[in-house]
């Protein structure tokens, strides 16, 4: 149970079958050439011969993926803080070493996080999940581990290797039974000025033989993180969803939060159902992401920019999330 506090740390040391977690380590070096997503996690399937643990590396500006596969004895997590370890490679909130070989392909990497940004986890809200942290058997969790922090490093992909210093980062992650069926994921922190941060959430929640649809997006501005969530009152207005554009208006009792979302080409990436790899979610980094941001009570606009390097998702059908705003 006080794992729940934790968002961070691994939560899944219980489990046998029908379950995934993962962390997502989003990277982008200074010159905002190159930008990476690198994934760690553990696959129980209900079959235990399908069981493993796994790193993928999405290579956004070359559209290229890289999946690689370990048994399930190469996973190690600590117990009290984030520290995950798949064979040679480490993972936590400070940095991360890749030393793979598969024959094919070798990858180096030493990248080190510093001045990290998550979502506040409080008494009765820990973490981005607000109340609905405390709901067991939910299909899917989600953390926000950093909305944005500083890289230095370097990522050496088949003797290409590439600086990251100055670089900037995101990291969040899942965990559960299956990523949902139908849902929109959004984040950016590559603003024209410094220091603005988006990501943005909404997905099909299976609910009592039914299922209704969840929403979190928060905007760190001004060294705060202004939160649109439907935990805490958030409306709503308008979601239009077709090949090229998302637009969403979001309301709560005291700000509006407009984003216009341009899609651009992606890449095919594994994702659960049922604790086994064998969905699909198709993400892009090169998105780019229009957001205003204004007081209620005020005429002029607080904030209105244009985030670059974003990465978009949009998985399932539009009709379920519009059909679940009514449950």
């Amino acid at each position: 149970m006080a794992n729940l506090w934790k968002p961070e740390i691994f939560q899944g040391r219980s489990k046998k079958r029908d379950y995934f977690e993962g962390w997502y380590f989003k990277s982008i070096d200074k010159e905002e050439k190159t930008a990476y997503s690198i994934i760690p996690g553990i696959s129980l399937p209900r079959d235990p011969e399908k069981s493993h643990a796994f790193i993928m590396l999405l290579d956004a500006k070359n559209h290229k993926m890289y999946y690689f596969n370990y048994k399930k004895s190469d996973f190690w997590a600590d117990k009290s803080q984030f520290e995950i370890k798949i064979h040679k490679n480490i993972f936590s909130l400070k940095n991360i070493h890749l030393d793979i070989d598969d024959g094919e392909n070798k990858i180096k990497a030493d990248l080190n996080f510093s001045n990290i940004i998550p979502w506040p986890v409080k008494l009765l809200s820990p973490g981005v999940m607000g109340w609905y942290a405390f709901v067991p058997k939910m299909e899917c969790y989600h953390g926000v581990l950093s909305f944005n922090h500083c890289i230095r490093g370097y990522v050496d992909i088949n003797d290409n290797k590439i600086s990251f210093n100055g670089g900037k980062g995101y990291i969040e992650k899942d965990w559960g039974t299956s990523m949902p069926s139908s849902w929109i994921w959004m984040q950016t922190n590559h603003f024209e000025n410094d220091g603005i941060s988006l990501f943005g959430s909404i997905a099909k929640i299976p609910w009592l033989k039914s299922y209704f649809t969840g929403y979190i997006f928060g905007l760190l501005y001004n060294g705060k993180i202004h939160r649109f969530t439907k935990y805490n009152g958030t409306k709503i207005c308008k979601l239009i969803v077709n090949d090229d554009i998302i637009e969403i208006k979001l309301e709560n009792k005291e700000e509006i939060l407009e984003i216009n979302a341009k899609r651009a080409e992606g890449v095919d990436l594994p994702a659960p159902s049922f604790g086994e790899m064998t969905s699909k979610v198709n993400e892009s980094l090169n998105s780019k992401i229009h957001v205003k941001f204004y007081i209620k009570k005020e005429k002029d606009i607080i904030f209105s920019g244009t985030g670059r390097n974003a990465g978009l998702e949009f998985v399932g059908n539009i009709n379920e999330l519009l059909n679940g705003f009514m449950k």
